[in-house]
């Protein structure tokens, strides 16, 4: 792979495809009532998991991309995790019975601002909600800078296994531009905690291509995680979309790395990882080779849901509060996005689903074939396209994009095997993109492939 072609590639700017079709082209005719329909058709013998998104921080993060807002008293918390509790109830209601549930994964903002017995509240009103298999993953996303002892000792006491840190970066001025300085020594206390209560999951998240980086700093960054050793790492691309969100203005695209320097970011996090003995997994992922995210994907068992890389199997996931998504086997499902949209109605006693998207046959197809490429850097189309009454050969006509992807060694073609050589898997995205039959490349909603 040569660096004109990171280049070359890396300007596009393309989903990290979590879901296909992708959450821009969600639309308001999906609704309240299909989910609702949609949840008392669940098929009896699946399981499902669960996401609760926590929209609150105490302070913003410029480089953020989530759905959040800044709460400096704890008031418009409590009222929220009112209505979560609310919104709980009402899709259980239209479920009908007690759903198996094997992942539950608290995101946000920041999760553990809710007070620790509100926690507390929050996970017993789920295990009473639905059945929670004793081997389910129970995760939460953690800033390390406001996790008490006391809210340690409420994730224990709920069941948490795995907790996934904000790191970012450990650079101080790499922190001072993207407003979020956080010391060592404040996530080792988080990690040295979490472990003491039983949470032995650990993860962490760090960003190449913030402001300021370099990759000697993103190497420090790495070195000084190591003395930690997590169990997983997810290493993200800064995505710098400030027309979307508004705060990222406070970021000059003057500091940014262009594409190359990224490339090179990613790549040395990478080499310094896997010699420190992690699993590579798909485009962003790293595990130690005993963790079960490792396992899967050595099984060829990985998927990719709203959370990135999971080893989540289920064929439903429900989505809980403001801009939470949910799947279920007919489609996609958003709830209201602002907090006060949300909160009317979950007071109105409806499901908070403001727009969604259906399924049809093709999506499913290349929804299929999007996620073995995201996961495996391989897939053969054939066992793929009979299986939704496709011939391979027609789909490999129907996909133009992929002679170039071919021609410049982006993609090995052999049959209807299509292959992504270990120097070209960073291009993932554009491989996956090539299949995406609803792409508009003229948004700006999406970060850079590299």
């Amino acid at each position: 792979m040569t660096p004109d072609l990171a280049v070359c590639y890396g300007q596009e700017r393309l989903p990290r495809y979590t879901s296909y079709p992708t959450a821009p082209h969600f639309s308001a005719g999906v609704g309240p009532q299909a989910y609702a329909q949609w949840l008392a058709t669940i098929p009896h013998n699946a399981s499902a998991s669960l996401y609760l998104h926590i929209p609150f921080c105490r302070a913003m993060c410029w480089y953020c991309g989530c759905h959040t807002t800044v709460a400096r008293r704890d008031r418009p918390i409590a009222l929220y995790e009112s209505a979560l509790r609310c919104e709980i109830d009402q899709v259980v209601r239209q479920i009908g019975r007690r759903l198996k549930v094997e992942h539950i994964h608290f995101g946000g903002g920041t999760p553990t601002i809710m007070a620790p017995e509100s926690f507390t509240d929050l996970i017993g009103l789920i295990r009473h909600a639905f059945f929670v298999v004793p081997s389910a993953e129970v995760a939460i996303e953690i800033d390390p800078r406001t996790l008490s002892a006391p809210m340690i000792e409420a994730l224990a006491l709920g069941g948490v296994n795995r907790a996934s840190l904000g790191v970012q970066s450990f650079d101080p001025q790499v922190q001072q531009a993207i407003n979020r300085v956080q010391s060592f020594a404040q996530t080792e206390r988080a990690v040295t905690g979490l472990r003491r209560a039983g949470i032995a999951g650990i993860n962490f998240d760090l960003i190449y291509g913030l402001p300021h980086q370099s990759v000697a700093s993103c190497l420090d960054t790495v070195q000084r995680s190591l003395e930690l050793r997590p169990d997983r790492l997810s290493v993200f691309g800064y995505a710098h979309v400030p027309s979307f969100k508004k705060h990222q203005q406070k970021i000059k695209e003057a500091w940014l790395p262009d594409s190359l320097e990224r490339h090179e970011q990613a790549s040395a996090i990478a080499q310094a990882l896997t010699e420190a003995g992690y699993v590579q997994i798909g485009l962003d992922h790293f595990a130690l080779p005993e963790d079960t995210m490792a396992q899967a994907y050595m099984a060829g068992m990985l998927r990719r849901n709203f959370q990135g890389y999971t080893t989540d199997q289920s064929s439903v996931l429900l989505g809980f509060g403001a801009s939470a998504i949910g799947r279920l086997p007919q489609g996609f499902v958003q709830n209201e996005v602002a907090i006060p949209a949300y909160l009317k109605a979950v007071a109105q006693g409806s499901v908070a689903t403001a727009r969604g998207y259906r399924l049809t046959d093709d999506d499913r197809l290349r929804a299929e074939i999007i996620e073995r490429i995201m996961c495996d850097f391989v897939v053969d189309l054939e066992p793929i396209c009979a299986r939704h009454g496709w011939v391979a050969d027609e789909m490999l006509q129907s996909v133009p994009r992929l002679r170039d992807l071919v021609s410049d060694g982006v993609v090995e073609l052999e049959g209807s095997s299509l292959a992504i050589p270990l120097d070209s898997r960073f291009l993932v995205r554009s491989v996956a993109a090539a299949f995406d039959a609803h792409l508009d490349r003229s948004q700006r909603l999406h970060s850079r492939a590299v």
